[in-house]
């Protein structure tokens, strides 16, 4: 959205505040002034109350772009909007999941095992909060010769527990501008629209109204969310499926919006590159010139590998002023660096975190920054900025075996990263050999921006869905071959579905890599990695993105097989199986049908049951057939069986309450017996 959206702020029709519906998208609204003798100030925070106090420092630091880059601006105002990402205090250790978990593959994985942990896992976090939060910020730099430094500097900060970058963004161009129009009256205006707004639908796109404005916005998908956002239990069976989806406009990740082209511009021939290292969590450290461009870079990055779950921890914009600094500026030389992608624009961190395995140098210089543009006006890659270049393959092949070429990438290695600090190029420092080879097919059709600002934007439009699409596709084929272990099985027809479904097929990684490298990576692959492609999918599956992603899908799998089974019951007929079943199998069968029942009750007493009328229908039939189950049995092992007053109160056809341990009561209808046959 190039342009904000009209807004206008008439009292007498303004909404009131509803808290709770707020919290569903956002957690404050804040104003934070630099003052010059205290530092940055947080002036307002909207509601009030909903922040520790280590929380407002670390957002205050992180809502100005870094003093080094500050550059002086001759114009009266200048604004821009970025975004942040910080651990929140009181879940900065309980949170976290195990390194052993993450960053190694069990031999044998149980499906049950996983889908336990996970859920456990799922539910303290809900019931903690967010493990992390989001900064959108919209940064104004004032300049006024009458006032100490010559200017002044204000953000207003949206906090938020989620990464909808598509609705913050054009909020943040409606909220800013009014904000400093109007004063603390803008906060608690859109604080009240927000709060009419119906709860988040991931993957979907929602209209969601800011007074007389309309913002239209895509969700990522559920798949795509942390594990702390609470989406796993709503998410749909369809993202297990490794094919393409259909609807190219449904966003299949996080930040869909962002300007890989725009951003990776003059380094399109590494994105190959980065697509690895993301897929295998490496440390990447992102430094640009401004907030704004080192933001969009990570978000990018980010982007790049959906429909994988990222894991990796990502700092949109890191300053020197976050509490994990002192600690990654700690590690000595030789020590392992952690999986995170940084984004920086203070050169300081390049002498700082020594230990970084990839660097990569993205953006221009503003004309007035104190920073100075390669001397030669080009960048790593032989694109020379402001001139109207192709990217067609012929161009792409001269520029990369040119000999001018190979002596600047020459002369960069040499020189290593520590060269930005005098003057800026847009380069990738890596030891890094890739398996997988650029795909000049889609470098070729990639379209000429030209100059035009206007063209240019709607060029972009067009190859960044080119570009997304194919590490779309690209990263959809990687994990095609992890496809039979999310397989779903419904009742074969004639077998009893009252019993527990099968489990899924349990993993081992041996097993997996030995049969992958007798079947191949698939036509799509073979045709774009090289020899070496099995040591991608090794490092894969020992890297932090693998396990959590892998114990996700499980977990989905397992509750979609749930559904289809329980279907399968609803609509079996209990009597054409009693007759064929012997004494043993009966007693299993009403084993498991109790199990169903009360599971149901449990999903009714946390109100995560949908309470509507198949609901409802389901429990009765299901209490009709553990009712005509227990009819068959014989007269001494039903005896055995009623002594159980839990048991006992589901074979009652009268009123009675049920009750389970350490449940309240729960009240459960009256249920006649199925007609004997």
């Amino acid at each position: 959205m190039s342009r904000s959206p009209s807004f206008s702020v008439k009292s007498e029709l303004s909404p009131k505040l509803d808290p709770e519906s707020l919290r569903q998208w956002v957690v404050a609204f804040c104003i934070i002034r630099f003052d010059l003798e205290q530092g940055q100030l947080i002036e307002e925070c909207y509601p009030p109350g909903c922040l520790t106090q280590d929380e407002e420092l670390e957002i205050a630091f992180s809502s100005f772009p870094d003093s080094v880059t500050q550059h002086q601006n001759r114009s009266s105002i200048h604004d821009c909007m970025f975004f942040f990402r910080f651990q929140r205090s009181e879940n900065s250790q309980t949170c976290n999941v195990s390194s052993t978990e993450t960053t190694a593959v069990d031999k044998e994985s149980s499906p049950k095992n996983t889908e336990k942990r996970t859920l456990r896992r799922l539910k303290s976090n809900i019931c903690r909060g967010s493990k992390y939060m989001y900064g959108y910020v919209f940064n104004r730099e004032r300049h006024d010769e009458r006032l100490k430094r010559g200017g002044e500097q204000k953000s207003v900060v949206i906090l938020s527990s989620y990464p909808y970058s598509t609705v913050f963004k054009p909020l943040l161009q409606i909220m800013g501008p009014l904000y400093f129009d109007i004063g603390k009256k803008a906060l608690e205006h859109i604080a009240a629209y927000v709060s009419m707004w119906p709860a988040p639908v991931p993957g979907k796109l929602m209209e969601l109204p800011i007074g007389n404005a309309m913002l239209k916005v895509n969700l990522p998908p559920a798949h795509s969310m942390p594990f702390e956002s609470g989406m796993i239990l709503e998410e749909s069976p369809s993202s297990l499926a490794p094919f393409l989806p259909n609807n190219q406009s449904v966003p299949q990740g996080l930040f869909h919006d962002s300007d890989i082209f725009g951003t990776f511009r003059g380094l399109l021939l590494q994105l190959w590159v980065l697509w690895e290292l993301l897929l295998v969590g490496e440390p990447i450290l992102i430094i640009a010139p401004t907030p704004p461009q080192c933001c969009e870079a990570v978000a990018s990055l980010v982007s790049l590998v959906a429909p994988l779950l990222y894991s990796v921890d990502f700092r949109p914009y890191f300053t020197i002023h976050n509490p994990e600094f002192a600690q990654l500026n700690s590690l000595r030389e030789g020590d392992m660096f952690p999986p995170m992608i940084l984004g920086v624009t203070n050169l300081f961190f390049l002498k700082s975190l020594r230990n970084i395995p990839h660097i990569v140098s993205v953006g221009s210089p503003a004309p007035n920054s104190n920073r100075l543009p390669a001397s030669n006006n080009r960048s790593s890659s032989g694109r020379v900025p402001g001139k109207s270049e192709g990217f067609g393959l012929q161009q792409l092949s001269l520029k990369k075996f040119s000999p001018s070429n190979l002596l600047n990438a020459v002369k960069l290695r040499r020189e290593g990263p520590l060269c930005l600090m005098t003057e800026h190029k847009e380069a990738i420092w890596t030891t890094y050999a890739a398996t997988t080879k650029p795909d000049t097919a889609i470098l070729n059709r990639l379209l000429d921006a030209g100059t035009s600002p206007r063209v240019e934007e709607s060029m972009s439009v067009v190859n960044n869905e080119i570009l997304r699409r194919h590490f779309l596709e690209l990263t959809t084929n990687f994990l095609a071959p992890f496809g039979p272990h999310f397989r779903t099985l419904t009742p074969s027809e004639g077998s009893c579905p009252f019993l527990d479904p099968p489990p899924l097929p349990p993993f081992n990684a041996d097993e997996f890599l030995a049969t992958l490298s007798g079947r191949g990576p698939g036509k799509f692959l073979s045709k774009r990695m090289r020899y070496n492609w099995l040591d991608l999918y090794r490092r894969f599956l020992k890297g932090p993105n693998f396990m959590p992603w892998f114990q996700r899908k499980r977990v989905v799998a397992e509750q979609e097989q749930h559904r289809l089974w329980r279907h399968a019951r609803v609509k079996a007929d209990i009597q054409q199986f009693i007759s064929k079943m012997s004494e043993l199998e009966v007693v299993d069968s009403f084993n498991a049908i109790e199990r169903h029942i009360i599971g149901d009750i449990k999903l009714q007493q946390s109100g995560k049951a949908s309470g509507d009328s198949n609901s409802t229908s389901t429990y009765q039939k299901l209490k009709g057939d553990l009712r005509a189950l227990f009819n068959v049995l014989p007269k001494d092992m039903q005896q055995l069986l009623l002594l159980n007053p839990e048991r006992a109160a589901l074979l009652q056809g009268s009123l009675e309450l049920t009750k389970l341990p350490g449940r309240p009561l729960v009240q459960v209808g009256v249920i006649s017996s199925t007609s004997s046959r």
